[in-house]
Parts: structure tokens; C-alpha cells; sequence
């Protein structure tokens, strides 16, 4: 890859920016968006883990970097394990052919920059 792999704690960190200045000026909507995330994330049939992976999956099959960020760092708070994300992105790559292993792969690297 050009330029050396994604640094997804920067990507995290800009969006978080951009939210912040959109709350000022379009409030309600976030302010909605906020508490489906929470109505959605929230413990019930499915355990807040297994809707991460499913966020994380989403993401992937959408390329979309800071939604592989938010829920890498997620994920990792919530105590997944690297066999439980790989098997995750395994099934996305099943599912989603050559673009999502692309995106797999950066979601690996964005799970490898959370820590362990």
C-alpha cells in the first residue's frame, strides 16, 4: 500500500471533529443518530459483541474507514478476540469477493492498531 498503512486512530479522530462541528450546527439529527446507535448497540437477543462484529462487517462490505476504526476500537473494549475478528472478516470476504478482502485486510490493521 502507498504511503504505508491507514492510521485508523487518526481517521477516528478527524471524524470525531467533523461530528463535533456538525452537532453545533445540525444538533437534532446527531442528537437522533445518538440514541439509535444506543437503541441498536444495546444488549438483547444479540450481545453488544456480536452486533460490534456485525458493525464491523457492515463497515467492511461498505469500505467505509472510520466504521472499521469506531468499531475495531469497540470490539477491542468489549473483549474480542483476534480468532473471533479474523473468523468475522472471513465470512465478510465470503461474502463481499476481492473488494471486501481489501477492506478486510485494512480492518485487520485497524484491529492490530487498538492493541491487545
Amino acid at each position: 500500500m502507498a504511503g504505508g498503512p491507514k492510521d485508523y486512530k487518526a481517521i477516528t479522530s478527524s471524524v470525531n471533529d467533523g461530528i463535533g462541528g456538525l452537532r453545533e450546527h445540525g444538533g437534532e439529527v446527531l442528537k437522533a443518530f445518538g440514541g439509535l446507535s444506543k437503541a441498536a448497540m444495546t444488549d438483547g437477543a444479540l450481545d453488544k459483541k456480536t452486533k460490534e462484529l456485525i458493525a464491523l462487517a457492515i463497515g467492511v462490505s461498505k469500505q467505509c474507514d472510520a466504521c472499521i476504526g469506531f468499531h475495531t476500537q469497540a470490539l477491542r473494549k468489549l473483549g474480542a478476540s483476534d480468532e473471533e475478528v479474523s473468523e468475522m472478516l472471513g465470512v465478510s470476504v465470503y461474502m463481499g469477493g476481492g473488494p471486501s478482502l481489501m477492506y478486510a485486510a485494512d480492518a485487520w490493521t485497524a484491529w492490530q492498531q487498538t492493541g491487545g
